[in-house]
């Protein structure tokens, strides 16, 4: 605490009673009505009724709150009238904080505070005290409740909510303009002194803002303040308790102050005149350039709106605002031309598009410039006459023909002439061709109007010194009409006059197409070629006609099919006709007309079969006899099946043998007693599934070493069989079972015996049942044959 608290507290405490020698006695109240009555009362045995008063009342105690003293700080005293000095009576404290916060001397009764109390934290404590007899611990007077209420000092400054507030105001606000209002608050007692009496000033932000002392609404104090000179203040405010005086707590806090612009400038070009450039091949739309009129203040007050006002080219050129630049860019609006106008002058005006009725003084919120643009001259392409060309030519016009012309010219000054061509991409038969001097457009090939009806060119100028400026056109032929089509029937009729036809019946329905189209529409004429004794053709007049027999009853027998010319014509200049010829069968119908069947009866024919139909069937049969007796004579001179299908498949194969093989001594096909024992090498003998082409004389191999491994044989063999022309031409699979050299066992085979194929009899085969038969069979035929041989 400073000197000036302290000063203020000692001055306060000198001032005020002071509680720290109060004294609470125990005064017994004046006996003024006798003690006791004298009379009974009923219930009561008639013993005497005795009123026993209190010997003591209370006050309330104050105490200062914070102190500081070294000691306890003294509260008061509780004394009872019948304390006599002689300690008998004890003193005893309950209820907040006793024993704790408040102590009692129990002989005295004297109550300390044991430490420093203060008042923001608890107002008062509310206790009960009683005085007792030391030795009988019986109460002399009734338990009393008191209440020690603290005293407040002005201990706390005032305090704002936030450190620094945001606020706002409009520029060029009048005096006095409300800002906004800052409120501090004191932890003081209010209702005891000017502890809590708080005053507003400010410490800066003057002489722009002024506070209300009592109230903190913070106001303007300067008249127009523009927010262009200076846009933010830092504003500080103290508020003071003690009602402002001497000594009194403060506290301050920080205003930033903003002035929030309105739209007190006018929008002002920063020059009075801007000159542009553009080539004049630039399109409709091209953006020139741009101009812009600044705007001190912000957001919606500086937007502007620009328009041309006035200038000579006020119809060659427009202006768009951009409203996130805020520019007004110039665009052209009609196609410019150097050679017509070099110079066009606009009166351009730029307008606020949000004005304060409160700052027209300070108006007009508009300002104008001037804008010269200046046209640039370029090599333009050639320019064509029309945006498009239609040329209509008849179909039969002779070739070379011209259909049409084009024109373009050169737009610059220099006039230079024109080269013309065809995009052969618009004409990839090459029916028509251009002149390139003049652009006459001729044909170079005969025009089909039923072929292509239109023809979509496109033609190329260029300036012959400067060929990379092109323009294109598109050019539209139309092909028309000529009457050089022949009318023909409409689809194939298949026509039938039934035998029992009578004259006058109608059988066919027919009509015309025609591939030209006359102006006024199809018409068709039908007549006969040449009077037909059988039929004959009536014209409907609508582009049909109707056939019709001449004469009662039909015979197919006679004549099956008739033969009719018909002659369609058009009525077109010049007229054209074809002749179109219906076949009519005769056919059996019934009752009502209906086909039955068109073809010749067989059984019906008086005659009997014709001369072709019998030869034909003759045919047939020699061929049927012919084919049966190659067919008998193929089947009695087949022979067994090679095991190789065709001499000309010499590729590797996996023969199937579908035969049963000689057993162990069919030998002649595979050598294979040679791979079972080297030393039993037999010479080569010739096949017998197959005839060689060649008989090669059979090479004589020298026999192998007893000690030869058996691999070393095997390749050996495959070598030779490889280099040998008499070898088969195809690898066979073979199972070797040479035992080895030297072996103790003798072979089991019959390859080594020393009978011949002569010597065995195989008819035991034939007793041994249905199931050797055939062995039987194929053994014995091979002896025999043998021996026929």
């Amino acid at each position: 605490m400073t000197i000036q608290q302290v000063l203020l507290l000692l001055l306060l405490w000198m001032w005020l009673p002071h509680p720290c020698h109060t004294e609470m006695l125990f005064r017994r109240t004046p006996d003024l009505r006798p003690k006791s009555f004298g009379g009974r009362a009923s219930g009561n045995d008639g013993k005497a009724i005795h009123r026993q008063k209190r010997g003591w009342m209370w006050n309330q105690f104050f105490l200062l709150e914070e102190y500081t003293g070294s000691d306890y700080q003294y509260v008061g005293k509780l004394h009872s009238d019948q304390d006599k000095g002689d300690g008998s009576l004890k003193y005893i404290l309950s209820g907040d904080g006793a024993g704790t916060l408040f102590i009692i001397d129990e002989k005295t009764g004297d109550i300390h505070a044991t430490r420093r109390i203060d008042r923001e934290e608890k107002a008062f404590y509310t206790l009960r005290a009683q005085a007792i007899n030391r030795r009988t611990l019986r109460p002399v007077e009734p338990e009393s409740e008191f209440v020690i209420k603290i005293h407040d000092i002005n201990d706390n400054e005032p305090t704002f909510p936030e450190e620094i507030y945001t606020a706002s105001v409009p520029e060029m606000s009048v005096v006095g303009t409300s800002v906004v209002q800052v409120t501090a608050t004191d932890a003081d007692d209010p209702s005891y002194g000017n502890s809590a009496r708080i005053i507003y000033s400010i410490l800066q932000g003057q002489p722009y803002f002024s506070v209300e002392p009592e109230t903190g609404i913070i106001r303007t104090a300067l008249p127009n303040m523009n927010r262009e000179n200076r846009e933010q203040y830092q504003v500080v405010i103290q508020a003071k308790d003690m009602g402002g005086q001497m000594g009194g707590l403060s506290g301050t806090t920080t205003v930033n102050i903003t002035l929030t612009d309105v739209n007190d400038n006018p929008p002002r070009f920063p020059q009075s005149t801007v000159h542009l450039r553009i080539p004049e091949s630039s399109p409709v739309g091209t953006a020139i350039g741009s101009v812009k009129a600044t705007d001190a203040d912000t957001g919606k007050n500086a937007e502007v709106e620009y328009r041309i006002v006035d200038g000579d080219g006020t119809d060659m050129f427009d202006i768009v605002t951009q409203k996130d630049t805020q520019e007004g860019v110039i665009t052209v609006r009609k196609p410019l031309d150097y050679e017509t106008r070099r110079l066009y002058t606009l009166k351009v005006e730029a307008e606020n598009t949000h004005v304060d009725p409160r700052f027209y003084y300070l108006g007009p919120f508009k300002d104008t410039t001037i804008v010269k643009i200046s046209v640039e001259d370029v090599d333009e392409p050639p320019v064509f006459s029309r945006s498009s060309y239609l040329f209509e030519v008849h179909e039969d016009i002779e070739l070379g023909t011209i259909i049409g012309t084009v024109m373009a010219r050169d737009p610059d000054s220099a006039s230079s002439p024109i080269r013309f061509s065809l995009d052969r991409h618009t004409d990839l038969d090459r029916i028509f061709n251009i002149h390139s001097g003049n652009g006459s457009i001729y044909t170079s090939k005969p025009l089909d109007r039923e072929i292509s009806q239109w023809h979509n060119l496109s033609v190329i100028a260029a300036e012959i010194n400067n060929p990379k400026d092109t323009t294109r056109v598109p050019v539209y032929v139309r092909i028309l009409d000529v009457n050089d089509n022949a009318p023909q029937f409409a689809v194939f009729y298949d026509t039938f006059v039934c035998e029992n036809a009578r004259a006058g019946q109608l059988i066919q329905t027919i009509s015309a197409v025609d591939k030209d189209d006359p102006l006024g529409g199809q018409k068709f004429f039908f007549s006969l070629a040449a009077v037909n004794p059988n039929f004959t053709v009536q014209d409907n007049e609508d582009n049909t006609a109707r056939i019709l027999t001449r004469r009662n009853g039909f015979s197919r027998h006679e004549i099956s099919t008739y033969l009719l010319p018909v002659v369609i014509s058009d009525n077109d200049y010049p007229i054209q006709s074809s002749t179109g010829t219906l076949t009519i069968r005769v056919c059996a119908c019934d009752s009502r007309g209906n086909m039955q069947s068109c073809n010749a009866e067989a059984l019906l024919l008086p005659a009997g079969l014709s001369t072709g139909a019998l030869v034909a069937i003759l045919l047939c049969i020699i061929i049927l006899l012919v084919i049966v007796v190659l067919f008998a004579a193929l089947k009695r001179q087949r022979k067994k099946e090679p095991l190789i299908l065709s001499k000309e498949d010499i590729r590797d194969n996996i023969v199937s043998y579908n035969d049963e093989g000689g057993g162990e001594e069919d030998t002649q096909a595979f050598d294979i007693g040679t791979l079972r024992n080297p030393a039993a090498i037999e010479d080569k003998k010739l096949r017998r599934d197959i005839i060689p082409e060649t008989l090669f004389v059979p090479r004589r191999t020298p026999s192998a070493p007893d000690n030869t491994d058996v691999r070393d044989f095997i390749n050996q063999r495959l070598k030779e069989h490889d280099t040998d022309p008499s070898a088969p031409p195809y690898d066979s699979l073979a199972t070797y079972a040479y035992e080895g050299n030297d072996s103790i066992a003798e072979s089991l085979s019959s390859l080594e015996s020393g009978t011949t194929e002569g010597d065995q009899n195989y008819d035991y085969l034939r007793e041994w049942g249905p199931r050797f038969n055939k062995l039987a069979e194929m053994y014995g035929g091979g002896e025999s044959d043998k021996d026929t041989s």
